[in-house]
């Protein structure tokens, strides 16, 4: 019932953004050629799927977005699990994340593209910049208020390492993390466009920027739509694994 109820919910949002939609184009007065209804853009979604290039772009983004944030969230998790066990090290370390955090991925891209050219690796390094730091310093301030008491009791019942990290450190602090992992996906997955419509021949963000140079405005907001839905699908998968980690544990976010 729980899903039906929520699939429900999906359908009238949906509605209701494209009311809206077709509420701004005919009180605005604006021309197809300028901003193209949801009829129009419908049709370009099907022709899009009808001869198959939506899938290619869609398998190459989301490949590129796979590597990029596993690369990320990975060794941001295992490395925040550490480092909130060092107070006095993550002291040291903590300026240097927080001057490099709020550095736009995007700024570093004429390094990027110099480093790894035109492709997949571009996008990917961009990604792990952005899925990165939000993951790691999550991480750490989960690590850093688990009750002291856990860490008593796993002292007394002789938990070494790297048990005290499995059994203990992840389950306690995993509210954090799970947090540090929805938001490193909203960005990441809004970097990923930007990297494709930088150093890529391919992608979602690619063809947007493809559909824009043939001013085909439809085209471009077909491709708006799809990131859109594909960043919602994507943010529910990270609510499954936060369920599945939670019955794993037998722990609650």
């Amino acid at each position: 019932m729980k899903i039906v109820k929520k699939l429900i919910n999906f359908i009238i949002g949906m509605m209701l953004l494209v009311a809206v939609w077709q509420l701004v184009i005919v009180i605005g007065g604006y021309e197809e050629a300028l901003f193209p209804s949801p009829q129009t853009v419908g049709q370009e979604i099907v022709s899009m799927v009808m001869d198959g290039s939506l899938f290619v772009h869609l398998q190459v983004s989301l490949g590129r977005f796979a590597a990029g944030y596993l690369l990320a969230v990975i060794p941001a998790i295992l490395l925040g699990m550490l480092l909130g066990r060092m107070p006095r090290v993550w002291q040291i370390v903590d300026p240097v994340a927080q001057v490099l955090r709020p550095v736009s991925p995007v700024a570093w891209s004429p390094f990027i593209v110099l480093w790894f050219g035109i492709g997949n690796m571009p996008a990917i390094a961009i990604i792990f910049i952005a899925a990165f730091f939000p993951v790691l310093l999550t991480t750490v301030n989960g690590v850093k208020k688990i009750d002291q008491d856990y860490l008593k009791i796993a002292e007394n019942m002789e938990i070494k390492q790297p048990q005290l990290m499995v059994k203990i450190i992840f389950p306690a602090a995993f509210p954090s993390i799970v947090s540090g992992l929805h938001l490193a996906l909203g960005t990441a997955w809004i970097f990923l466009v930007a990297g494709e419509m930088v150093g890529a021949q391919s992608g979602l963000g690619y063809l947007i920027v493809d559909a824009r140079n043939t001013l085909n405005l439809a085209g471009v907001l077909a491709g708006i739509v799809f990131i859109g839905l594909c960043g919602f699908i994507l943010d529910r998968l990270i609510g499954l694994f936060e369920l599945w980690v939670g019955r794993h544990w037998g722990i609650s976010s």
